[in-house]
């Protein structure tokens, strides 16, 4: 079994933001494999299904960003799976705008739902998704970058890397990470951003 989680804040205020590529990847996951992510559990909007012959649970933390290491925890505790089938979807300022990058590991980076996460369970190896959302201008505040949303431009590029990220759990579900890896970490995924 593999709990997929996308990160980002509930509310509608949030929708569509920067921060909820996370969210967003997952609601694709959940159209692409039949999957109704409609119920509520360990702080969280869940739902379960199949993705191949693997049973997934598809989930979207409502504790806002800061603490979705709460509802990680939660659902670790209770299903008692491996640490290395949890898949975390995370937007990230910090690679190329329109980018995927898969991580079989790593640090939190500047990213305070990866930090909750990590704090939570004690452990930071697990696969993460990572979706590049542009880097704030000069002077930007960072918190209102990540909550902004895209520009009309923007937006069809970060479609299709929210598309690629789809593709790339399905990929470690069905197959494994190194040949997501293969597949999604390469430069001819990236797109200019002005």
């Amino acid at each position: 079994m593999y709990v997929v989680i996308g990160l980002g804040n509930p509310g509608r205020e949030y929708e569509a933001t920067r921060h909820n590529v996370g969210f967003d990847t997952i609601e694709l996951l959940a159209r692409r494999n039949n999957i109704n992510v409609n119920k509520i559990k360990f702080k969280s909007v869940l739902g379960e299904g199949q993705i191949g012959k693997e049973k997934v649970i598809l989930m979207k933390p409502q504790t806002y960003m800061n603490n979705s290491g709460m509802a990680v925890y939660d659902i670790l505790n209770f299903y008692k799976i491996p640490i290395e089938n949890i898949i975390v979807i995370v937007d990230d300022i910090d690679i190329e705008f329109g980018t995927v990058r898969i991580k079989a590991k790593g640090s939190a980076g500047t990213h305070n739902g990866m930090r909750s996460i990590i704090y939570q369970i004690q452990k930071d190896n697990f696969p993460r998704v990572k979706v590049g959302i542009g880097k704030a201008r000069e002077g930007q505040d960072l918190a209102n970058f990540v909550l902004s949303r895209f520009s009309k431009e923007e937006r069809s590029f970060v479609d299709s890397a929210i598309e690629r990220a789809a593709l790339a759990v399905e990929t470690i579900i069905q197959h494994d990470i190194n040949k997501a890896m293969n597949e999604f970490n390469t430069k001819s995924n990236s797109i200019a951003q002005d």
